[in-house]
């Protein structure tokens, strides 16, 4: 495979792996850490049936519609597309996102609405951003700057806290690293460079994530948490499927934690090393109430649409 083949298996790892992580950690969400000799290796029915996304990847199929029909990051136009899906009454919606939403079906502007709660909530940093994320990373992977201004406007639609802007630049920049065929190492530094200055306890987090040991691993909803369990649970596996299983099993917020593993495993592996048997099982529906069916070919074709927006005239 040549260069540019591989560049599309590792922009269509993202999106696949983003949507098959999310799936497979569905079950395992507000669960406790599985035993290290008793791992989750398949998608199993839980609030949802098996192998079915959650609201992380129908909120990462709001951001792509957005990039894909605006042909840039427009915020005024996501935040709508965000307005919709609230109001489509998920299932499941995140405590901070929720409460963003809520003001803007309102009509409330989406700046002053995010700023608003966060000002209501100055220590909230959950990952409510960042595992929506991975569209724009492959809608800017060629243009460094363009992604972390991409990043950070989509962030800061809902999420304010400097931990949350932070962390969806450096998932975005490693993101883009690979797709460019950095390796592991390569693409943490590039994300360093691009998301710096980090915040410190952020940047802490994730230096260390890389020799934690399981047991120390805390997977919550906070944003650090979830960065630090992606990037330990590369550093500590050899393969898409490994890295997966690992960051599920530490359950509580299984799905995100499985989301942004899965982009990051599938950019650096590449399609091909997703599992046969994930792929076939995944589904889902977006918009909410549609119709519209979404299956893994689906979300090879939007990846592809994604890292060559820029490439059309």
């Amino acid at each position: 495979m040549g260069e540019e083949g591989l560049e599309r298996s590792r922009w269509r790892g993202v999106a696949v792996g983003a949507a098959v992580g999310d799936a497979l950690g569905m079950p395992l969400e507000f669960g406790l850490a599985s035993h290290p000799r008793a791992l989750i290796r398949t998608m199993l029915p839980g609030r949802l049936p098996a192998g079915h996304f959650t609201d992380d990847t129908e909120l990462a199929l709001a951001v792509a519609t957005t990039l894909v029909e605006r042909g840039y990051l427009d915020p005024d136009d996501l935040a709508q597309r965000f307005a919709a899906w609230y109001s489509s009454e998920p299932p499941d919606v995140g405590i901070h996102t929720q409460a963003v939403l809520s003001r803007l079906i309102t009509g409330e502007p989406w700046d002053t609405a995010a700023e608003a709660v966060w000002r209501e909530r100055p220590e909230s940093a959950g990952n409510g951003a960042l595992m929506r994320s991975w569209p724009v990373a492959l809608a800017y992977w060629r243009d460094a700057n363009a992604l972390r201004e991409a990043s950070i406007t989509q962030c800061r639609i809902t999420h304010r806290h400097p931990e949350c802007v932070a962390a969806c630049v450096f998932l975005n920049a490693m993101l883009g690293s690979f797709i460019r065929g950095a390796d592991l190492e390569q693409a943490l530094e590039t994300a360093f460079a691009l998301a710096s200055p980090l915040p410190e306890g952020l940047a802490y987090a994730i230096r260390l994530a890389p020799r934690r040991r399981r047991e120390e691993l805390r997977n919550t909803g906070w944003v650090r948490h979830t960065l630090e369990t992606a990037i330990w649970s590369l550093f500590n596996s050899h393969s898409f499927a490994e890295a997966l299983i690992q960051a599920v099993n530490l359950g509580a917020d299984a799905d995100t934690a499985g989301a942004v593993t899965g982009a990051l495993a599938g950019a650096l592996y590449g399609v091909e090393a997703i599992p046969e048997e994930w792929r076939l099982n995944l589904r889902g529906e977006y918009p909410l109430k549609s119709g519209r069916n979404w299956g893994w070919q689906d979300f090879v074709a939007l990846a592809d649409r994604l890292a060559t927006l820029y490439m059309q005239p």
